[in-house]
């Protein structure tokens, strides 16, 4: 069992997960990822979400050691997301009195999942509402949109606990180290809440107005000290601000000749006087590590080669991920490669204009197979223009 603390009456009963290697099936996580479960011991004993089914046993393990032959007279569905809700219908078949606590939305999506009826064990709670168990109170306060409609976060009076659910959590393990915390946590949400700033800004509203001491989230540390750090991630994240003064290259390369302008394009920059400048190549980068460098630069130059007439693969992926998390805000370069009819800057335009509050430079930098010091004058005069 993972030994995480909360306080002497909020028990860690989650689960780190070593043996999955995509998250979502999706997301790269070589140290894993936690799913985090909590029992408040209390008049009313209560679980805080289940884990995924890839879990079940050892969270089962880690549940009956806390509760010491006790039942369980409460579970609080924060989150239908499988890699949470997965243990639902177990754990009501194992504690037969229990009731679900949940919202409207909550129980319309649980019948989606399982097929058993909980109609007869429902409390169905709305924004502000309390439920006491004992000497410790639950609040809930809804939080449609981060990242699925029926979110709902909750908050512990006494001992001034935020249950967040997908909020302020990352990939990888429970262990809390501020900069690890921010690489893994700002990962996270890009790629998974970063569509939804507008519902997160709200979020952060309802928590502003509470007395929050700890922060208890579904993956990654419970957030105890310099809670103020992990709030002023969120606002920039969720506000699409930089947080990086410099230029993101992204460059996809067929045969080598657009990655070699791209690293050109890195020193024109550096002489231009621009300290901050890192190169990725897409064909060998993460899509998640790429989405996050985009967000946090405050300027992307996008390099492509002519691929079908469009653009070439990697990066045409790359731009609409971009799109599906909100990308926005940012001073944006464009250079493409074609060895007859160059098309990818057109396309990556089209796509780019799509976006919010994108302003593109000129010129953009058009190499015909192998870059040329016409082309490097070019490449300077995007420099200055992108500066």
């Amino acid at each position: 069992m993972n030994e995480m603390t909360v306080t002497d009456s909020i028990r860690y009963i989650g689960v780190q997960d070593t043996s999955i290697d995509l998250f979502e099936s999706q997301y790269v996580v070589p140290e894993g990822i936690s799913y985090n479960s909590y029992v408040i011991m209390d008049e009313k004993v209560t679980v805080m979400d289940t884990v995924d089914q890839r879990a079940t046993d050892a969270w089962l393990a880690n549940l009956r050691k806390v509760l010491e032959g006790k039942s369980v007279d409460y579970l609080v569905v924060q989150h239908m997301e499988p890699d949470h809700a997965g243990n639902i219908q177990k754990l009501a078949e194992l504690y037969p009195k229990m009731k679900l606590i949940g919202n409207v939305k909550t129980f319309a999506m649980m019948k989606q999942f399982f097929d058993m009826d909980f109609t007869e064990r429902t409390i169905v709670v709305k924004e502000g509402d309390s439920i006491s168990l004992g000497s410790h109170t639950l609040q809930f306060y809804m939080a449609p949109m981060v990242h699925w409609p029926e979110v709902m976060v909750t908050y512990e009076t006494s001992e001034k606990v935020l249950f967040a659910a997908d909020g302020f959590g990352k990939f990888g393990t429970t262990e809390l180290d501020v900069a690890d915390w921010a690489r893994e946590a700002r990962r996270y949400y890009l790629n998974i809440c970063g569509k939804y700033g507008v519902q997160v800004q709200a979020l952060l509203k309802k928590a502003a107005t509470l007395d929050i001491s700890m922060i208890a989230p579904l993956h990654g540390p419970v957030l105890k000290e310099e809670l103020g750090t992990y709030l002023n991630f969120y606002q920039t994240w969720s506000t699409y601000e930089p947080e990086i003064d410099g230029v993101l290259v992204a460059f996809a390369s067929i045969h080598g000749n657009t990655g070699k302008a791209a690293y050109e394009m890195e020193e024109i920059l550096h002489q231009a006087g621009i300290e901050q400048v890192k190169v990725i190549d897409l064909s060998r980068t993460d899509l998640s590590w790429a989405v996050n460098d985009a967000f946090m630069y405050s300027r992307v130059i996008f390099a492509a080669a002519t691929y079908d007439g469009g653009i070439f693969p990697c990066m045409d992926d790359f731009l609409h991920h971009l799109k599906a998390k909100g990308f926005q805000k940012r001073t944006i370069g464009l250079m493409e490669n074609g060895s007859w009819a160059p098309m990818a800057a057109k396309h990556m335009r089209a796509i780019l204009e799509t976006m919010k509050n994108q302003t593109i430079v000129e010129p953009v930098v058009t190499i015909k197979s192998t870059m040329t010091e016409e082309n490097k004058t070019q490449m300077k005069e995007l420099a200055a223009a992108i500066k």
